[in-house]
Formats: C-alpha cells, sequence, structure tokens
C-alpha cells in the first residue's frame, strides 16, 4: 500500500523536461550550429559535444533547411493533462490503496493508475502520459517491503510474494500482509502438451490443517492418482517429465510405473528448474494473482489460487510460452516403453 504522507525532495528531468534544461540542450545545437559554419565533420563535433552522430546529422539537416532557427527550442511539447493540484488529489488517491478502487492486491500498475485518472477526472490518457506523469512527479517503479497487520497462529501462509509497485521516490512502498500461520496449501500440477492439441495443466490443492500424523506435503499416492487422473482425461499414454523429488523416486511409485504401460518416465537431472516446465505456472502464480495481496482468511487465499490457476488454464498460449523457456519441444513420436521381464 502507498503511504499517505508525500516525500518532498529534488525531482530528475525524466518524462518531460523543464525550462532550464530545455534552455541547456538549446545552446548545445547553437553551439553545433557554429561548427557547421566552419565546416568541421560531424564525427567530431559528436566526440567534443558528447552527443551522438546522428543528433548532430539531423541538427545539420535542420540548419541546412531553417539556419540557426531551426534550432531553436520549440519550448514544451504539451501542458500535461493533470495540473500540480489535481495530481496531489491523484497522490491521495492512491495513498488509499488499490482495495479501495477495486483491485484486490496492493499493486499500483500504470494502467490502474489510469483509470483511477479517469474515473476521479474524467480525462482520458495513454499508458505512456501516465509513465511520464509519475516519472516528473518523482515516482517510479518499486519493490515494496512487507508489514505485518497482526500477529496471530493463523496467518503463516497469508504472507504473499512481493511483485514492484508505484510509489514516490525515496519512500519504499509498504504492503499490509498478514503475520505467520502454520496453514499452508500444497499444489502438485502438470502441464500437457501433444502437438496438434491445446496445451492445459491439470492440478490438485491439498491444505494443511495440522491434524494429528499429517503429512505436511503430497505423498507418493497423491502424485498416482494425478497421474492417472491426467491419464483419464487425455485418453491416452502419457509421457511424465519431472523431477528428482523423494516422493518421485519411493518404491511404491517405482512398482506402479513398471505395471503401466501407458506411462513413460523421463526424470530431469539433478536441480534443473530451468528445465522445469511447471515452474513457469508457479511463477505466473507468484508475479500475479497472489502478488501483494493481504489474505483476510484460509478461504480469500484458496479463491485467489483457484482463480489464478483457472486463469491460466484458459490461456494456453501462456503454458506453451513455460515450454518454450525450457528449451523443450512436443513429437508425435511416442517412445517404447521397455516392460521389465517378468
Amino acid at each position: 500500500m502507498i503511504p499517505a504522507v508525500r516525500h518532498v525532495h529534488a525531482v530528475r528531468a525524466r518524462g518531460g523536461l523543464n525550462a532550464e534544461r530545455r534552455q541547456a540542450r538549446e545552446q548545445i545545437r547553437l553551439e553545433a550550429a557554429g561548427r557547421f559554419a566552419r565546416g568541421e565533420k560531424n564525427a567530431r563535433i559528436a566526440k567534443e559535444l558528447r552527443v551522438t552522430e546522428r543528433s548532430v546529422e539531423r541538427w545539420r539537416r535542420r540548419w541546412h533547411e531553417a539556419g540557426e532557427q531551426g534550432l531553436a527550442s520549440r519550448g514544451s511539447p504539451g501542458r500535461p493533462k493533470l495540473s500540480d493540484t489535481q495530481f496531489a488529489l491523484l497522490e491521495q488517491e492512491l495513498a488509499k490503496g488499490p482495495a479501495v478502487h477495486g483491485w484486490a492486491d496492493q499493486r499500483w500498475t500504470l494502467s490502474r493508475v489510469q483509470t483511477v485518472i479517469g474515473r476521479r477526472f474524467h480525462l482520458t490518457c495513454s499508458v505512456a502520459a501516465v509513465w511520464r506523469l509519475l516519472h516528473r512527479h518523482g515516482w517510479s517503479w518499486q519493490a515494496p517491503s512487507r508489514r505485518a497487520l497482526e500477529r496471530n497462529e493463523e496467518a503463516f501462509s497469508m504472507t504473499p510474494p512481493r511483485a514492484n509497485t508505484w510509489g514516490p521516490c525515496g519512500q519504499t512502498p509498504v504492503v499490509r500482509v498478514r503475520g505467520r500461520s502454520w496453514r499452508r496449501w500444497s499444489i502438485a500440477a502438470l502441464c500437457c502438451y501433444k502437438s496438434g492439441k491445446r496445451s492445459r495443466p491439470i492440478y490438485q490443492p491439498r491444505p494443511y490443517r495440522r491434524r494429528k500424523n499429517e503429512r505436511k506435503s503430497f505423498d507418493w499416492t497423491d502424485y498416482r492418482d494425478l497421474v492417472r487422473r491426467a491419464h483419464l482425461q487425455l485418453g491416452g499414454p502419457v509421457m511424465l517429465i519431472w523431477d528428482n523429488l523423494n516422493t518421485h523416486l519411493t518404491a511404491g511409485m517405482r512398482e506402479y510405473i513398471a505395471e503401466h504401460d501407458w506411462r513413460t518416465v523421463f526424470q530431469l537431472p539433478p536441480y534443473a528448474p530451468d528445465l522445469n516446465h511447471v515452474e513457469g505456472i508457479w511463477s505466473l502464480l507468484r508475479r500475479g494473482p497472489l502478488a501483494n495481496v493481504a489474505f483476510a482468511d484460509n478461504e480469500h487465499l484458496v479463491r485467489t489460487l483457484r482463480r489464478g490457476l483457472r486463469q491460466i488454464q484458459y490461456r494456453p498460449h501462456l503454458i506453451n510460452a513455460c515450454l518454450t523457456e525450457t528449451g523443450l519441444t512436443t513429437s508425435n513420436k511416442h517412445p517404447t516403453t521397455r516392460r521389465n521381464p517378468q
């Protein structure tokens, strides 16, 4: 959430030049005009004025067309859509946080600020104009810090991953999160690919409720049931590529693999997350619907998880991008499964 107090400091001339900077650049162009008249080369002018040769070439064309008048400053390219008074009101709206304006997480993006400007001032501006406006008033894209709302025994899994948000320069945005808790949710997922078919994920969530003799994570039977469900839904043989998690290498799982012809398993090299396409799914969740969200309770966390996974499921291009990131490709040929001798 963005703090309500604005930090007063010197603002760099980014996203728009002030009158002093425009005058300084005009003096450089006029100095280049004098060098043009003396017949100096573009490379020498660019080196001594510390500009690019392409800029010198553009200035020379304008000098030939209109003389020094063509190199004079044209003034500000345009007045900003919001005055200083209006931007102060905008900062008050942003300080209330995205949740007040209808967004679930605590992250300000350019499109969201654009929406707030339209609602509050009934103005239409582009995302690029919003970027220039924020930079002109000393805002930047920052990684926020966390601050606990309360410390109780029911909110450990309520701590969300952090994602960048817009905030005033010199002030680190603060994300309000729940305190620690023993509650947690584990998710096992498969990304299913087939040439000519739509890619899809198959996942299974599992809560940990701290019951007696309850496992905190998945057992090998849970992974067995997940692969069996994938086989039933896909209606064909399954080529499984997964990492060397100890649950994947148990004796029960090895026996189950050996008993079925429709399943072929390839183990990834030790610690190779860059080859595991499911890591892309977790990255999309962490940087998307779970980022900077102050979960109210366990049900809020579950709803957010399911909504995020459903959004990924409806966008097969995201699932394909996870496979492309690993460098692996799909093939129409299925390898021959070797049966153990009876």
